[in-house]
């Protein structure tokens, strides 16, 4: 929703974070807007506008105190957060915790350019991790370009890019996921993975693995030897991760490329490309292992599954 300074305050502030003082050297020319999700504890918001600042006052905090954490995600433009008598300049891509149980500050704007982020909000029990080592890095710059980061990054600029996609039971979900993915950050930043719950760390080895192994489905060389020694750990380790998902690591791993060699087969741009060079893109050398593999998992061949898509996409054309 796009909305002028006067209703900022109450909006942004009041119903989403904390009350703060809100300031704006061009209240008339301000523009800003909002969109938001929760999932399950976990609110996130992305958030565009005009230079601004802000402030929460230790008699705020005694007036009222949701006691939540608050992660800026930088995106456009550069805002300066200060907490704890350190102050971040955060740039694009960088992370930013901050507290509203303690005085703060936050300014954006500096090139009189509006900027653009994501607000992650959620309850200081959510992590597991001791609240007097979290505090060590309130108001520090995390890089948002590596590591769990990187990760923390995409997760979130996917996240709100396509917000409507999502469930009520997803969303819950994908809460789990991107505290999991906070804690792993923050432990490591402190050292302190020992004080994750081992779920916890097992969580966001799976999401490390899934991602890794959907960015290399095209290598024929991918394989658990591969898949391991770039995570750090064991192939026997590598296997009990997926001792809790329904499917084994080479069951996960087909079924991921069988999804790809459907996909491609629905796509109209792609419809002069032989089947088997599809299914070879995707590590299916051997066409009869394809077709079965296929027949198996959808329920007709491959061959049958694009005349059937690209003949319902013909009756579309034609409607």
């Amino acid at each position: 929703m796009d909305e002028r300074f006067d209703s900022w305050h109450d909006h942004l502030f009041r119903q989403v974070v904390a009350p703060m003082v809100i300031t704006c050297d061009d209240p008339e020319g301000f523009q800003g807007s909002i969109e938001s999700m929760d999932l399950g504890a976990v609110h996130v918001s992305a958030v565009e506008a005009s230079p601004c600042g802000a402030y929460r006052t230790s008699r705020m905090i005694r007036q009222s105190d949701p006691e939540l954490l608050q992660l800026a995600f930088n995106l456009r433009g550069e805002t300066a957060i200060t907490q704890d008598r350190r102050c971040a300049l955060s740039h694009p891509s960088d992370l930013v915790l901050y507290h509203t149980s303690r005085p703060h500050q936050i300014r954006t704007g500096f090139s009189k350019d509006a900027t653009y982020g994501v607000m992650v909000v959620f309850p200081t029990t959510l992590l597991p991790l001791p609240s007097h080592k979290v505090e060590r890095l309130t108001a520090t710059p995390l890089s948002g370009r590596e590591g769990i980061g990187a990760l923390i990054s995409k997760f979130l600029t996917h996240l709100v890019n396509g917000a409507d996609q999502y469930g009520a039971s997803d969303r819950s979900r994908l809460g789990v996921v991107l505290t999991d993915l906070l804690t792993t950050l923050l432990a490591h930043r402190l050292d302190a993975d020992t004080a994750l719950r081992t779920t916890t760390h097992q969580r966001v080895l799976l999401l490390q693995v899934h991602t890794f192994i959907q960015q290399h489905l095209t290598d024929p060389r991918l394989s658990p030897a591969t898949i391991a020694a770039a995570h750090g750990i064991s192939v026997r380790t590598l296997h009990r991760l997926f001792q809790t998902q329904e499917a084994t690591l080479a069951e996960w791993i087909r079924a991921q490329r069988l999804e790809r060699c459907r996909r491609d087969l629905c796509d109209p741009a792609l419809s002069d490309r032989p089947i088997h060079a599809i299914a070879t893109r995707w590590s299916f050398p051997v066409p009869a292992h394809f077709t079965r593999a296929f027949t198996a998992a959808y329920g007709v061949t491959p061959q049958e599954y694009r005349r059937r898509h690209q003949s319902h996409h013909a009756l579309d054309w034609h409607a």
